[in-house]
């Protein structure tokens, strides 16, 4: 696999951690974010070493946690804001 070949999949999966990241920026227990953020960015230090398999596979699993604990973490946030919102 090219250089660049590989920039063409770092780069717009790193941008979406960091989108990701940037969502939740206000939260105050975003720590399972912060660790599955923390993964990716070792998946990406190992494909930067050449351990390509390990690498990629540690940077989409983590990838993978991230979206899904900041979803949960949003929607609970969400629910928060709203029960507060909305309570009498």
């Amino acid at each position: 696999m090219t250089r660049r070949l590989r920039r063409l999949w770092i780069i717009p999966a790193f941008l979406v951690v960091v989108i990701l990241s940037a969502g939740v920026a206000g939260a105050a227990d975003k720590t399972k974010v912060n660790q599955a953020t923390a993964r990716v960015e070792q998946g990406a230090k190992q494909i930067g070493q050449g351990e390509l398999g390990p690498g990629f596979k540690d940077f989409f699993v983590g990838i993978g946690f991230t979206i899904f604990e900041g979803a949960k973490f949003t929607g609970r946030t969400i629910g928060e804001f709203f029960s507060k919102a909305f309570s009498s």
